[in-house]
């Protein structure tokens, strides 16, 4: 099947995450990532842009009754980045991972930028 996406997985933020889950967790986080990356459109269920946040978007996964957040965003149009990621505890998603994620997106950017 034909790429629509690339990932980028920046630096080890993403890896660190995703490193410290259970097996099964990680199965559907793949699963979920090669959906973002084969569908035309990303269903609303596993992706969504983050109100409020200039380009920072969420990649949701649920398994079995607990929920993953992984930030992200966009590059280039057809370039997902990945950032941090987080295991959601509340409805409301904690203030310090959004602010984690803008700081590891505009590290992103300013390497980008310093690299060219």
């Amino acid at each position: 099947m034909e790429s629509k996406r690339n990932l980028i997985y920046f630096r080890n933020y993403y890896w660190d995450f995703f490193n410290s889950l259970p097996d099964k967790v990680k199965d559907k986080i793949d699963y979920v990532l090669i959906l973002i990356t084969i569908t035309d459109k990303i269903p609303k269920k596993f992706f969504e842009q983050i109100t409020g946040y200039d380009g920072l978007s969420e990649i949701r996964i649920e398994f079995e009754s607990n929920i993953y957040r992984i930030f992200c965003c966009f590059d280039e149009g057809n370039i997902v980045v990945l950032f941090n990621g987080f295991q959601k505890k509340t409805q409301k998603t904690p203030k310090k991972e959004i602010e984690r994620a803008l700081r590891i997106k505009q590290e992103y950017f300013d390497y980008k930028r310093n690299k060219k």
